[in-house]
């Protein structure tokens, strides 16, 4: 249960995870768009990933279908492997991180996230109800083991992130990379870990099992404001500017689709998630997938909008773990563009 590598990654990378090394590490500058064929290539890197639900529902609901497109999702090992597709041409688009956006900016890419998919990254820091009982304040993490998805990934930014404002440095914890689920639920449960800073369904599995205390959650629009100091876009359908310019019908097709399939998870139950999501998505466990299906249905964008506060805050956090001065000059409103999403929005009253 719980065995396959997406369930959780790109959840945690899609905070800021993994644009900046990616970026830094592709020089050639975009091809030109030359012809597009009748099938469009979406590249993710998990496509079971909470965050990228929105689109599976838009294919699996045929949302892609009514709106005359023919599209094809690939999947690939890594983040950094899915913008390098459509860098290199493999891929039309991506299904990532808001944040990549700013991060290919800075190195002289230019993308844009058309459609918002998420709101909040859905990562959570929770402490052991079993090794910190007397638990009162982040402070009282100093000298304990948290665990993370791994080191550099968003999971362990967040947990950097939180307790720099408390003074704590990277070398008064120690932070234990648990790559999979199992490995993150079996270490809690026997206290190798005093706390952990990971993505659903580990944490609503080990929140029913009552042994974890959530100390900050960006699953919801409130915890997010609170960890970031205002809206953290994440997950977004991303594409270059010299595709989106040149091919704004099938840029508005796809934005009217998945904004169409934004809007039914709004209002999605228990049985209609069963009826559209493939079964290989519960992992033989429907009731922990649909429990933490509830507690992320927040997270995810109600209209594909970028919220008006939404890059500066994401450029903010960047900026903390990026020394140089880049991110200073770059301008905010070339990474992304609400102008397909607010005419789908209008189209579906989302």
């Amino acid at each position: 249960m719980w065995n396959r590598r997406g369930w959780c990654r790109f959840c945690a990378s899609a905070l800021i995870g993994s644009g900046l090394s990616v970026a830094r590490a592709q020089v050639t500058p975009a091809p030109t768009v030359r012809t597009v064929a009748a099938r469009l290539v979406v590249a993710v890197d998990n496509k079971t990933a909470f965050c990228y639900l929105p689109l599976t529902i838009a294919e699996r609901l045929g949302y892609f279908k009514s709106e005359g497109l023919d599209v094809q999702i690939r999947e690939f090992a890594d983040p950094g492997q899915s913008v390098q597709a459509v860098i290199a041409g493999n891929a039309h688009m991506y299904s990532g991180s808001y944040s990549s956006t700013i991060s290919l900016q800075a190195r002289g890419q230019s993308f844009q996230s058309f459609v918002l998919q998420g709101r909040a990254p859905q990562i959570v820091l929770g402490v052991s109800q079993n090794t910190m009982r007397h638990y009162r304040q982040l402070r009282d993490l100093r000298g304990k083991k948290i665990g993370i998805m791994g080191h550099g990934s968003g999971s362990h930014r967040v947990a950097r992130l939180l307790l720099t404002r408390v003074k704590l440095s990277d070398q008064e914890v120690q932070y234990i990379s648990l790559p999979t689920a199992e490995m993150a639920i079996e270490a809690f449960h026997l206290r190798q870990i005093d706390a952990i800073c990971y993505t659903d369904p580990v944490i609503t599995a080990l929140e029913q099992g009552g042994a974890l205390r959530v100390v900050a959650d960006t699953r919801t629009v409130r915890g997010n404001a609170e960890v970031f100091g205002g809206p953290m876009p994440a997950g977004s359908l991303i594409a270059s500017t010299e595709f989106i310019g040149s091919y704004p019908r099938l840029s508005q097709s796809m934005a009217d689709a998945m904004v169409h399939a934004l809007k039914w998870l709004q209002t999605a139950g228990p049985s209609d998630i069963i009826k559209a999501v493939p079964e290989s998505y519960f992992q033989d466990d429907r009731a922990l997938y649909l429990a933490a299906f509830s507690r992320a249905r927040e997270a995810w964008a109600p209209d594909g909008v970028m919220p008006d506060k939404g890059p500066d805050t994401a450029a903010r956090v960047l900026a903390q773990f990026d020394n140089t001065d880049t991110l200073k000059r770059l301008q905010l409103e070339r990474t992304f563009t609400n102008e397909f999403a607010l005419k789908a929005k209008a189209k579906y009253r989302a």
